[in-house]
């Protein structure tokens, strides 16, 4: 009798143990071969990632990694490289994964993006000097708008070139572009709304988002380019869902969108 009472809590004691991993399954996995995961990031793309006052490297982008990777047990090396320059990374196997508010497209699933969960829902808009006298598209004929090249801004204004007559001038960062705006070298801007409307507050930069300019909003996802590297997506999901779950997110968002 005794041996059935030892054996039945043990059963009990490892069901309870089992309970109390949760989450941290997927965790434990990931981070039992000690690897470091290379992580690529954009340089300036602000509230998502950029640098504070005090050059910290910080965004919604860097805290939600981090509160993932904490909720996972994996280790990670951030490089700051730049929009595309991190999709080349992944690309060429010397980065495994990436997060700059990258929109989740089925152009790119079919171009080997391998997407996590979306994060963020984003949309594209359009913003202009406040000085302009540009009031829509239809002000655009015969001028030049900045986007960033290989954002989804970029194919939403290349989408509407044709029709309003306007030419696309690319840039390789936002802070660029909206200089560009301000200085009158381009007559618009098209971007993420978000980033926009962060970098013309803290920034008191003369510029506004044109409504009725934006288009349908999509997701922003974590991602790879290797199938190898699945794991990393899977970890990803599952932190994400645990940081919904327990608050971490809203507070995350809260802290740098209000």
């Amino acid at each position: 009798m005794k041996k059935k009472i030892i054996a039945l809590l043990t059963v009990v004691l490892m069901t309870v143990s089992l309970a109390a991993c949760g989450g941290k399954g997927n965790a434990a996995a990931g981070a039992a071969d000690g690897k470091t995961w290379i992580i690529a990031t954009d340089t300036a793309f602000k509230p998502f990632e950029y640098r504070d006052d005090n050059d910290n490297f910080v965004g919604i982008d860097m805290d939600i990694l981090a509160a993932i990777a904490e909720d996972q047990g994996f280790k990670y090396d951030l490089q700051i490289l730049g929009w595309d320059a991190s999709i080349a990374a992944c690309q060429a196997g010397q980065a495994d994964g990436m997060i700059a508010g990258a929109s989740i497209t089925d152009e790119r699933k079919e171009s080997g993006w391998i997407f996590s969960d979306g994060y963020y829902d984003a949309n594209q808009c359009m913003a202009v000097a406040n000085d302009s006298g540009i009031t829509g598209f239809g002000d655009l004929s015969g001028k030049s708008v900045a986007v960033k090249t290989g954002t989804m801004s970029a194919e939403y204004a290349e989408s509407l070139a044709g029709q309003y007559n306007f030419t696309v001038t690319y840039f390789e960062d936002s802070p660029t572009m909206y200089q560009a705006v301000v200085g009158g070298q381009v007559a618009g801007v098209f971007d993420d709304t978000p980033i926009m409307a962060a970098n013309i507050k803290d920034g008191n930069l003369p510029m506004t988002l044109l409504p009725e300019t934006g288009n349908d909003p999509a997701a922003y996802g974590f991602a790879v380019f290797n199938k190898d590297n699945q794991k990393l997506i899977d970890m990803f999901n599952a932190g994400l869902k645990n940081i919904k779950a327990n608050g971490k997110y809203d507070e995350i968002l809260k802290k740098y969108l209000g």
